[in-house]
């Protein structure tokens, strides 16, 4: 929901109504319904608004509360509801339906200790009037962006980075992200972006900007921290009830629908618990390899539970034409095109009319569903029970996955536990950087996971909260909001993440089955045959003919790059058709990216 902008004049000046417009108008994708501003002293707020709930005039935004608060935010509140209530009972009353007053009532009441309180994703500013602050927060798990920078006397923030690169005369590149992308192939660890000096609030913070002596501090709200021992039905309750808090709303709700067990068992419950009176619907991105295609199991599932499936299938040339237009969104170099398979179906959904989409991101991080887990699995087995039961589980494992072998194993095993030995192959893999530019590859970072890996509940943490689901969140969050949809993910309510790390391994990896608490709930839902598949996607896109289709304009592209000319050997150009896929993309990223925002680089 929605989209936020605000400018602080640091030098207690006052924010012309044109500059926070400026600014504003960039992202008025993210909320094509209204607009709003609030101009006070020395800062202006802006917004855009994707109505949700309660679609009347009296969820404009910015809002005021009191004669006092005023907030511009973007997300959801899902259990407000329950919050409103309770605040009712303290003597508080309302004149909207909306979350975003309970939000205000909430700071009201309970002050900054108020978001422990809110179940849902939110990035918002309130201005305290009485205090002289504005109170900024984004929510646990960092579903919802908050980017920030200082340029010439101000402090401005917003939901993309767009907003923020408007102030900036020249843009360069960040030269460790860079390098980290091309050698280690990470793209989050940081609260740093690719583009020198934006920033994000990290997830799980706060930031209190004093208007008196305009200087902010950031504060640490929500740790991660390790649980009493759950059990599969408390974890397997508080999948639904999360499930059935994302389906509240005004507007029609949809689901992605990629086939895999994650998005299938979301989009099952969430047919089941809905109480719309049309079919519950689902949007399925068809991959054109044959290897990747997922589009039978969609339909099975589709047909088990009565759902009615869209089933798209991107080609080529829709890939090729909207490069550029996926690269301006996600406004960071990023992974592989199969982020268009996801622009396509939240592009479908918006000629659907949907304005939610439920999503299933964050079930292979919460509940070990990726292969580069079984190694710590293993360990931990290994040193809990004996090396035979560890030795037990991994022939388990083999026989339930597709790509188990022994060889995949001790390539993931050696990958997660010998930093040195993976940095070696990563930098023989980007052999086309320069050496002196091999400094800021992150040793560091790769050593710190090594190292978190001999204990699953460390490795999850950073997972989630650093690496893998910060980058699907980031995705997931662009394309949808570029499309006007608004983007659930039920796996990451934090109750139900809190009670999936508080799990004992056995009943995420049992016999061999990763996810197994998730596909003995799903069994009640859906057909066995999807309940049980050995083999895992997750809406990839045919890469091999995509590239191969736009190969000659990729490698001018790279050729042509000032930033690429400046890290990379003297002839990269010509090494540059023999590099894997993975290789020749991020390259082809980066020099797109570099012409579409006229990036430089500090040589």
């Amino acid at each position: 929901m929605c989209g936020i902008s605000g400018i602080i004049s640091l030098d207690k000046k006052a924010i012309k109504k044109d500059e926070i417009k400026s600014i504003n108008d960039l992202i008025s994708h993210r909320g094509p319904d209204d607009e709003g501003f609030y101009i006070e002293k020395n800062f202006a707020f802006g917004h855009r608004r994707l109505s949700i709930l309660d679609l009347s005039l009296d969820g404009h935004q910015p809002m005021s509360y009191k004669d006092r608060y005023t907030i511009t935010y973007n997300g959801e509140v899902y259990n407000y509801l329950e919050i409103r209530a309770e605040l009712i009972q303290f003597g508080y009353s309302f004149n909207s339906e909306t979350d975003t007053e309970v939000i205000l009532a909430s700071y009201d009441k309970w002050g900054q200790e108020c978001v422990s309180k809110f179940n849902g994703m939110w990035s918002f500013a309130i201005y305290d009037s009485k205090k002289e602050i504005i109170f900024c927060s984004r929510d646990r798990f960092g579903i919802k962006p908050f980017y920030f920078t200082q340029i010439d006397n101000k402090f401005i923030f917003g939901s993309e980075i767009k907003q923020l690169l408007h102030f900036q005369k020249v843009r360069f590149v960040n030269k460790k992200l860079l390098i980290d992308y091309l050698v280690n192939n990470i793209e989050e660890h940081t609260n740093e972006t690719f583009f020198e000096g934006i920033i994000k609030l990290e997830q799980s913070h706060n930031l209190i900007f004093d208007l008196k002596n305009s200087n902010y501090n950031i504060k640490k709200y929500y740790e991660l921290t390790p649980k009493k021992i759950s059990t599969e039905k408390e974890y397997q309750s508080e999948l639904l009830k999360a499930i059935k808090l994302r389906l509240r709303s005004d507007v029609k709700v949809g689901t992605c629908l990629s086939g895999g067990l994650d998005s299938s068992t979301v989009a099952s419950i969430a047919s089941k618990l809905s109480t719309a009176n049309e079919k519950f619907n689902a949007i399925h991105a068809k991959s054109q390899d044959k290897v990747s295609d997922e589009s039978s199991f969609a339909k099975l599932t589709a047909n088990h539970c009565n759902i009615n499936l869209n089933i798209i299938e991107p080609n080529s040339e829709e890939f090729i034409n909207k490069i550029n237009e996926v690269i301006y969104t996600q406004e960071e170099p990023f992974g592989g095109p199969s982020i268009f398979m996801q622009y396509f179906v939240m592009q479908k959904a918006k000629e659907n009319g949907y304005k939610v989409m439920l999503d299933g991101q964050g079930g292979d991080e919460t509940l070990l569903g990726y292969k580069r887990h079984y190694p710590s699995v293993f360990y931990s087995i290994a040193k809990k029970e004996g090396f035979i039961k560890g030795l037990k589980a991994l022939r388990n494992s083999s026989k339930q996955n597709a790509d188990m072998s022994f060889k995949n194993i001790l390539k993931y095993t050696l990958g997660t536990f010998l930093p040195s030995a993976r940095l070696k192959i990563n930098i023989r893999a980007a052999s086309f950087i320069k050496k002196e530019h091999l400094k800021h590859s992150n040793f560091d970072y790769l050593k710190q996971f090594a190292k978190a890996s001999k204990k699953v509940f460390e490795m999850q943490k950073i997972e989630l909260m650093k690496t893998s689901l910060p980058a699907l969140l980031k995705y997931e969050d662009k394309n949808s909001m570029r499309n006007s949809i608004e983007a659930r993910v039920p796996f990451i309510d934090y109750k139900v993440v809190e009670q999936a790390l508080a799990l004992p391994e056995q009943s995420k990896i049992k016999e061999g089955w990763s996810k197994y608490v998730l596909r003995d709930l799903a069994k009640e839902y859906l057909p066995s045959d999807v309940v049980w598949r050995k083999n895992k996607f997750g809406f990839e896109s045919p890469d091999k003919s995509w590239l191969s289709s736009n190969e000659n304009e990729m490698y001018n592209v790279v050729k042509n790059s000032k930033i690429l000319q400046e890290i990379c050997i003297a002839n990269f150009s010509d090494e540059y058709k023999n590099l894997l896929l993975r290789k020749q993309w991020q390259l082809y990223n980066v020099a797109k990216w570099e012409e579409i925002f006229k990036v430089q680089i500090n040589s």
